[in-house]
């Protein structure tokens, strides 16, 4: 009889682990390798890019693939803690009847030899209970297999934290050593051309006088002196295909209102701290430095009648008046990445203590505000 109460009961909790969820951690593990894999060999080409001939092309490059290889690791971590978070929340749940699990199969291993071969009902009744349980401990075999695998899983999640610690922690310290290298390159770069000569008492004058972005913008020209007549190759058949000048996420889109209840007609993108902000194709600089209540502005004419307009910048490179190459940097966003183990702890809280930087991005088409996104190629993630 305690034979078949044991069976019974197994039947019970074996049902409750027909309806434990299957959790995709194999795919999580092997998308956090891929991703430390990618950080690594982007950190191997900035160490390269600090000797390269074309310095600044290339520190730009791998520059920023780092920051997406960087943010593609972040996006893992979280999921790996997300993972061994519901890991353990699911075994935590299932210790009581795991608890009696294995008290169950302990039981039945210790019941004395008789009562195993024996049942009280006659040599009917044990031969029933014997092979209904010859079948259901084999078939009891699954959670107990199910319980192995899921810690199996935590430790290969805390093995692979652990591994991508070391190969991130490197990364972040070339990551600075590639930053302070590229911002020393721009300011011994000489041989960029220029389509005109500031005239800084007329800058003084126009930034004193401006009482909008707007009304700056339409005396910007009085700072050219000796401005060429030819402009920069038309982009407007370019539009929609420009590469995004950041890494990073948009915030609000066009005409939103930001968190002050301020309604702009730009973009404020959110990204990393330090992050490298790029001109997608060649532009002039019109315009860099300090600007109403922008901040640091930097105002680029990739060809007459239009310009891209970036503030929230912490450190503006190039001079007013030189023409920049396509994918060279603009500016760098400001604040301080956090260390590898700062990264992790931000990884495990499910709260989010995350503050990324924020750029704002206008963009103006005969002085009239363009919305920035259907200028440039947006992934929707």
């Amino acid at each position: 009889m305690k034979k078949l109460q044991c069976i019974s009961l197994c039947l019970v909790l074996f049902s409750g682990y027909l309806s434990v969820p299957l959790f995709a951690e194999e795919d999580v593990a092997e998308t956090a390798r891929a991703a430390a894999k990618n950080l690594d060999e982007a950190t191997a080409e900035m160490v390269v890019a600090k000797s390269a001939k074309y310095r600044i092309k290339a520190l730009a490059g791998t520059i920023q693939a780092f920051e997406e290889a960087l943010a593609l690791l972040r996006s893992s971590m979280r999921q790996i803690a997300i993972t061994q978070a519901d890991l353990k929340t699911n075994l935590s749940l299932q210790e009581k009847d795991i608890s009696r699990l294995v008290g169950v199969l302990h039981g039945i291993d210790n019941e004395p030899m008789t009562a195993k071969l024996m049942h009280p009902d006659g040599p009917l009744s044990t031969a029933r209970a014997g092979m209904l349980l010859s079948h259901i401990l084999p078939t009891l075999q699954r959670p107990i297999n199910q319980i192995r695998q899921q810690l199996e899983n935590i430790k290969t999640l805390q093995n692979i934290q652990k591994d991508t610690t070391t190969i991130l922690q490197n990364g972040l310290n070339e990551l600075q050593s590639a930053r302070s290298n590229l911002a020393l390159a721009i300011a011994d770069r000489k041989n960029l051309p220029k389509r005109f000569i500031e005239d800084k008492s007329k800058t003084a004058i126009l930034i004193a006088a401006a009482e909008t972005l707007e009304t700056f913008i339409k005396g910007l020209s009085i700072v050219a002196i000796n401005e060429t007549a030819e402009s920069l190759p038309d982009i407007r058949d370019r539009k929609g295909k420009l590469h995004f000048p950041v890494n990073g996420r948009v915030l609000r889109e066009f005409k939103s209102a930001d968190a002050a209840g301020v309604v702009r007609p730009g973009i404020i993108v959110a990204t990393a701290p330090g992050a490298l902000v790029s001109t997608p194709t060649a532009a002039t600089i019109r315009y860099k430095g300090e600007l109403l209540d922008y901040g640091l502005v930097s105002i680029i004419e990739p060809q007459r009648d239009i310009l891209f307009i970036f503030s929230g910048l912490a450190q503006i490179f190039g001079n007013i008046g030189e023409v920049l190459p396509a994918g060279s940097p603009v500016g760098i966003m400001g604040g301080e990445l956090p260390s590898a183990g700062e990264m992790f702890k931000e990884s495990a809280a499910r709260s989010g203590t995350y503050r990324p930087e924020t750029l704002y991005i206008e963009i103006r088409e005969n002085e009239t505000p363009q919305d920035p996104i259907l200028w440039f190629q947006v992934k929707k993630d």
